[in-house]
């Protein structure tokens, strides 16, 4: 079917200068689900797997209870959906049920109150076993976990869990929500899975974040998806960055001398799925060559689609004039420097995690810069404050490590015009 996905591919400079040396080439692919997936719309089984323990008290609490309700009131008969409570035990709040009587559920949400300590492993098994009642082939399963605080000796079980959820198509979205939870495990938990990790950092904010949610799931569309990418002789990839809808290294697999396949996974109607390309190009003539070919492969389960491609070529002009090679593509140039700043601040908490306080602290003031290049002027005092804090204390604070590495990977979404 037509428009069902387009793909298009951008450099960051018009022409190469012509060398006798290899030359770094950014692409920019943007894949973006056509006008024919408007009205697509699959139905949704979801578990909400909620923390209920002591710290949840207060504001938390009640906020939690609040964005539950606004869940249930976003879906519809079509859907499914179970709601689990968990602190060091857990509680089926909401068996797996179609959501027909929402003055019910909404009754039995409010009846969550907190209290006990945390273990994230029994929430999220009993969240599984429902979503595994209603799953089909036809349906969207998801789960939505969310913490305030730090799981205690059952990380490797989340793991596990979050890994047997990915095997059967189940995405987990993990919210943390204040400073005292593990950033690694929710990540962890995320990238088994195939959903995503995210920092909230104000009660008042669980709502909002829970609204977005499951907006993005009821629009997801496009399942399955893959890229290869067919590289000419004398190009080899780099790197494979995510840039939208969130800065992520998706990396590569080779399929042989020529060829990489990177996973896509599922994209929203409407949104691009784009990445940053990293190539090295080896000399060449003056004169435009076809340097790679990007295929993109999806099913779209709503319109009984399976195995649909879309390809488009990635052709590359070399100049022997000096004034052509110096221009650059500003848009495209505007996401490098925005990876720039993720990788940057990536590496200092690895740095920082590893001891190495003024390798961290020099990666988190050239971060500043970078930020600060860009108008992120928050951010970078974020990370100028962290530069601070390792050099004074030798740690950084868990509030400026959280909204570093999770807001970085927000970059993308606020473009400039």
């Amino acid at each position: 079917m037509a428009n069902d996905v387009t793909l298009t591919c951008r450099l960051n400079k018009a022409y190469l200068p012509v060398m006798n040396t290899q030359q770094l080439v950014y692409v920019l692919i943007d894949a973006v689900p056509g006008a024919s997936m408007a009205q697509v719309q699959m139905p949704l089984n979801l578990s909400l797997v909620l923390d209920k323990s002591g710290s949840m008290q207060g504001k938390k609490i009640q906020n939690l209870r609040e964005a539950a309700k606004l869940v249930v009131d976003r879906l519809g008969p079509q859907d499914t959906i179970s709601i689990v409570a968990f602190s060091d035990r857990k509680y089926l709040v909401a068996g797996s049920q179609p959501v027909t009587d929402k003055g019910v559920l909404n009754k039995k949400i409010d009846r969550i109150r907190d209290g006990g300590g945390t273990a994230i492993s029994g929430g999220m098994n009993q969240g599984l076993t429902e979503l595994g009642k209603a799953a089909a082939p036809d349906r969207i399963s998801r789960m939505l976990l969310l913490t305030d605080g730090q799981t205690f000796g059952d990380e490797q079980k989340c793991k596990k869990l979050a890994e047997k959820a990915g095997d059967q198509g189940i995405l987990v979205n993990a919210l943390g929500l204040g400073d005292d939870w593990n950033e690694d495990l929710l990540d962890a938990i995320a990238a088994a899975s195939g959903g995503m990790a995210d920092f909230i950092d104000s009660p008042n904010k669980i709502m909002s974040f829970f609204d977005q949610a499951v907006q993005s799931m009821q629009d997801s569309v496009v399942q399955n998806a893959q890229m290869v990418l067919r590289l000419a002789s004398g190009v080899t990839p780099r790197q494979v960055w995510q840039v939208l809808p969130m800065i992520s290294n998706l990396g590569y697999r080779p399929l042989s001398d020529r060829d990489v396949q990177v996973t896509l996974g599922e994209m929203e109607k409407g949104q691009p799925r784009t990445l940053l390309v990293e190539l090295l190009v080896g000399p060449r003539p003056a004169g435009t060559y076809r340097v790679a070919q990007a295929e993109v492969s999806y099913d779209v389960p709503g319109l009984n689609l399976s195995g649909e491609k879309v390809r488009s070529d990635i052709l590359l002009s070399f100049t022997a004039n000096a004034a052509d090679a110096k221009h650059y593509e500003p848009e495209v140039m505007n996401i490098v420097e925005k990876v720039t700043a993720f990788k940057l601040q990536t590496r200092a908490l690895e740095e920082a995690k590893m001891g190495n306080v003024e390798g961290a602290s020099q990666k988190l003031r050239a971060a500043a810069t970078r930020l600060l290049e860009i108008g992120e002027k928050d951010l970078a005092q974020s990370a100028l404050e962290e530069a601070e804090n390792l050099e004074t204390s030798g740690q950084m604070s868990s509030h400026g490590t959280k909204k570093l590495r999770y807001e970085t990977r927000k970059l993308t979404q606020r473009l400039s015009p």
